[in-house]
């Protein structure tokens, strides 16, 4: 102690001796939700520590949502029944929202004595005779605490236990009957249980949130929003789950870019869809060449009936002509001279639109105005969102948003575009998006894609981050898509749909676009942000598409992410991987050379539990081979046999 300091008080009652720590799973010490889709089932746990060799108890507590009451069940050792040890229960996810859990323990004073008594009758002492009148008066208070049968079951023991005219044998055996035993634990003495102070949060989702297809489609390129609707049925047969559309709103005229990004636009240049409003509206209005917001709740509703939900852009950006800028001049960032600012990331210039001000001074009128337009388009039945570059735009105005918009409406999705620094694309999963985009999209190595699979997979990030695999987007067409040609269009869709639960594909990917503007450029030649084009969807790569999205609807493993396990292959242009859920084990191999067959063996380790040898079959090609623990020859070769998805079948 400090020279000078006061000695620490003692409490004001005493405190339990039993303690609850390091509940499970959770995102920094419980501060944020771990993420779960509706349906799932969770095992929670916790450990329960206390002095001494008394019986522990430990229940899970949880509340689902919108609920004030608490429920319990009880909860299991993991190891042993006797000491501190990790407690563990499953808890069902039967709803969307926000639960919470903890978790409530205590010493057992009457399961303690039974065992103590067991313990000294079977090592042979005689006299029991202070145990019994111990355990008597254990079991006249347990008796008080229960009803019904219980009680009478009790008291019954209670007044054998405790009869010192009976024969010991014949006290002890009710002392330690297992319906006695029963009877009691299902009325413990909690009062001076130990409760976790801070419960556990846990957001449920739709599955969509997890798991998904998604495609991408300018809709001014398919006949407007009754075109996109009319081919609702084939992107449905195709095993799509999401089909996400760029703004829909009006465009403005002030900058309008042209073709290529060019900044001088003809007369009938459409301009960019990111460049929202006009005189006719703003965020919460329908280009008039595209349909109407009626048209939206048709496309909406017809999608659902199909098993597709719509996703729509939300990009917080304005053009010069956004009703915004006229109504509400202060959201707006203006240089000294008065000027505004229009948005830019070095090298790239957006002259066509301009940022709002999230520092302006009636910040909270714009967080609302906001919030409304998400509220506007829900209100639609749309249900998903794609969020534009949410790391240019506060966190806590996303957690503000997200959280405003899921208490009404617990269903919605937002899906963050960000691909920016690991820590920020961290923090807005954890204050409240559901899907994030991913690097994915650069990594091309057999080393980099293991190594960042592994990361997102079992680095604690899967409790709370989850990727979206998207092969390409209006502004990403790698060099691997420029220089790889079919080849590597198949090998990246087959990487993307079977690694992650969640991928998409930008319309154009299916026809092998990719042709950049320039040497060194992702930006595409005659790019759909600045143009229309005729697009059709017949492209040669759909059947393959739609094979993968059938095996991933058939077979659990490829709908999580944390089941995975990379093989050895002996050869960088081969990627081997395993995805296991329950009795459902996928074996994958990909070539990642775009140009030539490649050869290998793919090692598959003991630890996955397979017998010595198994029966495999190849979704992809129907073919069946006999596999073993260990090397199993792998030629592969890109266009004709680009790699093998395969189900083991038998043993």
């Amino acid at each position: 102690m400090s020279p000078g300091a006061e000695p620490r008080p003692l409490p004001r009652r005493a405190p339990s001796r039993v303690r609850v720590e390091d509940l499970a799973p959770a995102v920094a010490c419980g501060r944020w939700p771990v993420k779960a889709t509706v349906g799932d089932t969770i095992e929670l746990s916790a450990e329960v520590i206390r002095d001494g060799h008394e019986v522990l108890r430990a229940e899970l507590r949880w509340r689902r949502p919108g609920c004030a009451r608490w429920e319990d069940t009880p909860m299991r050792p993991v190891d042993a029944e006797v000491a501190g040890v990790r407690w563990a229960a499953p808890l069902g996810l039967d709803a969307l929202g926000s639960w919470h859990w903890g978790v409530r323990a205590w010493a057992d004073p009457l399961a303690s004595w039974r065992l103590e008594l067991a313990r000294k009758v079977d090592a042979g002492q005689v006299d029991v005779t202070r145990e019994l009148a111990e355990g008597a008066g254990l079991l006249v208070a347990a008796a008080r605490r229960a009803d019904g049968e219980a009680r009478a079951t009790i008291s019954a023991a209670a007044a054998v236990v405790g009869d010192a005219g009976r024969a010991a044998r014949e006290r002890v055996a009710a002392a330690l009957d297992p319906a006695v035993a029963e009877a009691a634990d299902r009325h413990p003495d909690r009062s001076r249980a130990t409760t976790v102070a801070a419960p556990a949060p846990i957001e449920v989702d739709p599955v969509v949130a997890r798991f998904g297809a998604w495609y991408e489609l300018f809709p001014r390129s398919w006949g407007g929003l009754d075109g996109v609707r009319r081919r609702l049925p084939a992107l449905a047969e195709l095993g799509f789950d999401v089909l996400y559309l760029p703004p829909i709103h009006p465009i403005g005229r002030t900058n309008r870019k042209g073709p290529n990004n060019a900044l001088v636009a003809a007369p009938d240049d459409p301009g960019s869809p990111w460049a929202i409003g006009d005189a006719t509206g703003g965020h919460t209005a329908v280009h008039p060449d595209l349909g109407t917001v009626d048209d939206v709740r048709a496309l909406v509703a017809e999608a659902r009936d199909l098993g597709l939900e719509v996703a729509l852009d939300f990009a917080i950006q304005c053009s010069a002509d956004h009703p915004w800028l006229s109504e509400h001049p202060d959201w707006f960032h203006r240089r000294p001279d008065g000027s505004l600012k229009y948005a830019e990331n070095p090298p790239k210039a957006y002259q066509d639109i301009y940022n709002v001000d999230f520092d302006c001074a009636d910040w909270q009128g714009l967080w609302t105005a906001l919030r409304e337009v998400v509220r506007f388009w829900v209100g639609t039945g749309v249900r998903v969102f794609r969020v534009d570059n949410p790391h240019t735009k506060p966190l806590p105005f996303w957690e503000w948003l997200i959280a405003s918009v899921r208490a009404e409406h617990p269903g919605v999705v937002f899906l963050a575009e960000a691909f920016t620094r690991r820590a920020m694309m961290q923090a807005l999963a954890r204050v409240g998006f559901n899907q994030s985009y991913t690097y994915f999209t650069w990594k091309s190595a057999r080393w980099e894609l293991a190594e960042y699979v592994t990361e997102l997979a079992t680095s604690g990030e899967q409790l709370y981050f989850r990727p979206n695999f998207f092969t390409n987007t209006p502004d990403i067409l790698t060099d691997e898509l420029q220089r790889g040609g079919p080849g590597a269009f198949a090998s990246r869709l087959i990487l993307a749909a079977t690694l992650s639960p969640s991928y998409g594909i930008y319309s154009g990917y299916e026809h092998f676009e990719g042709v950049a503007v320039r040497p060194g450029s992702e930006e595409y030649l005659d790019s759909e942000k600045y143009e229309a084009k005729a697009r059709t969807l017949d492209g040669p790569l759909l059947p393959l598409v739609a094979d993968l999205n059938r095996i991933r609807r058939q077979n659990p493993a490829l709908q999580h992410l944390d089941n995975i396990a990379f093989l050895d292959t002996g050869n960088d242009q081969l990627l081997g991987y395993a995805k296991r859920t329950g009795d459902n084990l996928l074996l994958c191999v990909v070539c990642l050379d775009h140009h030539s067959p490649q050869e290998g063996l793919a090692v598959v380790a003991p630890d996955l539990g397979l017998p010595a040898s198994y029966d495999v079959c190849d979704l992809l090609s129907g073919q069946r081979f006999r596999w073993q623990v260990g090397g199993n020859y792998v030629r592969l070769e890109p266009g004709m046999r680009p790699a093998h998805v395969m189900r083991v079948e038998a043993g």
